[in-house]
């Protein structure tokens, strides 16, 4: 088998791929529901009460958004997919396909207290930490031998990269063990944490020579 043969051109893997995301973060609206106003009761509480889907939507949004800044970013850097590729980043999008399920989980139970709530922040936080390592896992194979990138990629900037990604990667598990302690707290850290990956990640590369 050539290497023409084992690898192609990025363009329908990101097409596809920005698909997925697409869809995934729109489908995270229909969480927003219109409150159901009796006599007497007033709007503005009936909003207010809705606060936990409000919350779980903008951290997902984040989540979803910057993490889609950050993979188009990364196909910057590779000019070639192999099979391999491909499916790290299938399974990179398995997990974000379902990402709106959790979340509505979340919206759900967030405000709830005991155990439904710190369920819910644990399966929350599960989805979280698979999607971290499903972006390390498609990121390390992109960049462990230099073949799938440009030929002029600049050395410096991956080796860095790598290291943020798996240092982020490691404050995911943490979320889980938060969560059995407070589930409004579990999904503030998980928004902070997507905002790192967002003013602490990955910039477009300038290629050497």
């Amino acid at each position: 088998m050539t290497e023409t043969d084992r690898t192609s051109e990025t363009g329908r893997t990101e097409a596809f791929s920005d698909g997925v995301f697409a869809i995934a973060i729109t489908l995270l609206v229909l969480e927003l529901k219109v409150p159901t106003v009796h006599d007497g009761q007033s709007l503005w509480a009936a909003l207010g009460a809705q606060w936990p889907s409000y919350a779980a939507y903008v951290v997902s949004f984040l989540v979803i958004g910057i993490m889609w800044a950050n993979h188009h970013t990364l196909f910057s850097f590779i000019a070639r997919v192999d099979r391999l590729l491909m499916f790290l980043n299938l399974i990179l999008l398995l997990v974000l396909a379902a990402l709106p399920w959790p979340t509505a989980l979340m919206a759900e139970y967030l405000n709830e207290g005991g155990e439904a709530s710190h369920v819910a922040a644990v399966v929350y936080s599960g989805f979280m930490v698979a999607q971290a390592l499903a972006f390390q896992a498609f990121w390390w194979h992109a960049t462990r031998t230099g073949r799938l990138l440009h030929e002029h990629y600049d050395h410096e900037l991956v080796k860095r990269t790598r290291s943020r990604f798996a240092l982020g990667s490691l404050a995911y598990p943490v979320t889980v063990g938060l969560a059995f302690v407070s589930a409004p707290l579990t999904l503030a850290v998980h928004g902070l944490l997507a905002l790192y990956y967002a003013f602490n990640q990955l910039r477009v590369p300038k290629t050497q020579g």
